[in-house]
């Protein structure tokens, strides 16, 4: 795993947290390592994530015993103040989340006992304390847990391991469409962000489709700025979602199905793709870039520039959702 240790430092910074904190406390206790909480509150690297745990309400939680599991451990993977940032996130701007939303995408980031390393391997699986299972992959010899990648592991704490993560999990517990619709609906971001993709789906008649429970899916998910800008391109003027009608319905349906795969390359996280052209649902292919600071560029035969990964990684019940900053074109 070439790259699990090159952030090092973080590590490092970790170590000196843990040993300062102990010199804090009574000579007793000086040899026991800080709790998951305390180790993040004194490291600067995780700003955001201390402000997230106090804001969603978990920051308790991770200062104590894990009282739902025999060894009173928990397994955190952490996210970097980078991490955040990757999805326009910052201490001070976590108030655009909802809080439930917010608190589930913590427990999301949580095991119950000890995940070392050493048990970390390629294709294995970890629960979390949400629900959802998270996956790991070895992509030439970097490991990451479904698209994020493991910077450094096995941070000791009083109450079980941390290990550090490049970009935030994101798991709905919901379908594709019900995710959707979740960030239609400003039940994730105060500011909803996929109200044209929902009224789209609805228009084409594609809900039933892409909320089958037995399929999986990898869907491209264009932002709403991305249809807007779509009818300048048109020349139409778009102002609310269903101006998305001014469109003929066939051509809205051949359109969204381009978005989507629902073969091999189905249910797949950013780590597991790879650049290439692949065979979407519609009539057109689509072309994936390079994999580059754990995410791809991705293209229609009709886009004159790729669009880029606004959100990725985004796990449902049925698949993996991309959010992306261009509709993705055949050739019109």
């Amino acid at each position: 795993m070439k790259n699990l240790y090159k952030y090092t430092g973080i590590a490092l910074a970790f170590l000196g947290t843990v040993l300062t904190t102990s010199c804090e406390t009574d000579s007793a206790y000086e040899d026991e390592p800080a709790s998951i909480a305390a180790i993040a509150v004194a490291n600067p690297a995780f700003t955001t994530l201390e402000a997230a745990a106090v804001l969603g309400d978990v920051a308790v939680t991770l200062s104590n015993s894990n009282a739902g599991d025999p060894s009173g451990d928990f397994t955190v993977f952490a996210p970097t103040d980078d991490a955040f940032a990757r999805l326009g996130l910052e201490e001070t701007t976590l108030g655009v989340l909802q809080q439930p939303f917010l608190k589930n995408t913590l427990l999301y980031h949580v095991s119950n006992g000890n995940l070392l390393s050493s048990s970390i391997n390629d294709g294995g699986t970890a629960s979390s304390l949400l629900g959802p299972t998270r996956r790991f992959i070895n992509r030439d010899g970097t490991l990451y847990i479904n698209g994020s990648e493991i910077l450094a592991t096995d941070i000791s704490a009083s109450n079980g391991t941390v290990h550090v993560i490049d970009k935030v999990m994101i798991a709905s517990g919901a379908n594709v469409v019900e995710t959707a619709l979740a960030l239609q609906s400003a039940s994730v971001f105060k500011n909803p962000r996929l109200t044209y993709l929902v009224e789209a789906v609805v228009y084409a008649e594609l809900a039933e489709a892409l909320s089958n429970p037995a399929a999986s899916f990898t869907v491209f998910a264009p932002t709403d700025q991305a249809f807007i800008n779509l009818g300048t391109a048109l020349g139409l003027t778009f102002t609310q979602p269903s101006d998305i009608r001014q469109l003929d319905k066939d051509l809205v349906t051949a359109v969204l199905l381009n978005h989507v795969f629902a073969d091999v390359s189905a249910g797949k996280f950013t780590s597991e793709l790879n650049a290439g052209t692949y065979d979407a649902l519609g009539s057109d292919d689509i072309t994936l870039g390079a994999f580059t600071d754990g995410v791809l560029s991705v293209s229609g035969s009709g886009n004159a520039a790729p669009a880029n990964m606004v959100i990725p990684d985004v796990q449902t019940t049925n698949g993996i959702v991309h959010v992306i900053d261009q509709v993705l074109l055949p050739n019109l």
